[in-house]
């Protein structure tokens, strides 16, 4: 029998359903880190669910850094207005928008990236590779490991969130579209920086 004590705990923790925690727990054997962990899998498991869902409504989040030298506008969309009024999705918005600030991502996601930066970086790598004596399809597997590297520092949703470097944008997206129960992405986002 699992303690209501450590279900309420682990809702507080995670933001999930009580019938959510207490399944987690249970699975757990009243482990409450492997519950919490659990229930980060259920959440991208229904994540995943919701992502085809069409997400029309939304908010712009702002964040104005305190010197007053770099802004970033941001568009996070859900599936309705309900959700975009609620705490849980302002603040990530706003979370989302002070990441931008900090570490200058320049694509949305890796789709978004034209296909001629892609060839532009492959090409440079290529080139940094072609007197190392490597097969070619070392440096081609290399290629591909440095173009990830790439997308990870470029690319808003594979970047490391800059205030838990534990999970990515895209995961903390995810965890909160399991949260809100509505589907959430980034459509898009502009920084400004004073003499840029």
């Amino acid at each position: 029998m699992i303690d209501a004590k450590l279900v309420k705990e682990l809702r507080d923790r995670t933001g999930a359903g009580m019938m959510d925690c207490k399944k987690a727990l249970e699975e757990a054997n009243g482990d409450m880190e492997q519950a919490i962990e659990i229930l980060r899998k259920k959440g991208i498991a229904k994540a995943a669910k919701k992502a085809s869902r069409e997400t029309g409504d939304g908010i712009i989040a702002a964040y104005v850094h305190f010197n007053k030298r770099i802004g970033v506008l941001v568009e996070l969309n859900c599936e309705t207005d309900f959700v975009a009024r609620t705490e849980d999705f302002q603040e990530l918005g706003n979370k989302i928008a002070m990441h931008i600030a900090a570490m200058s991502p320049r694509w949305v996601r890796r789709e978004d990236v034209p296909q001629e930066v892609i060839e532009k970086e492959k090409e440079i790598y290529r080139d940094q590779l072609k007197d190392s004596g490597k097969p070619e399809h070392v440096i081609e597997k290399i290629v591909e490991g440095k173009l990830n590297k790439f997308f990870e520092e470029n690319c808003l949703y594979e970047q490391k969130f800059a205030f838990d470097e534990d999970k990515t944008v895209e995961e903390l997206i995810k965890e909160s579209i399991a949260k809100i129960g509505e589907n959430i992405r980034v459509s898009r986002f502009v920084k400004y920086t004073v003499g840029e």
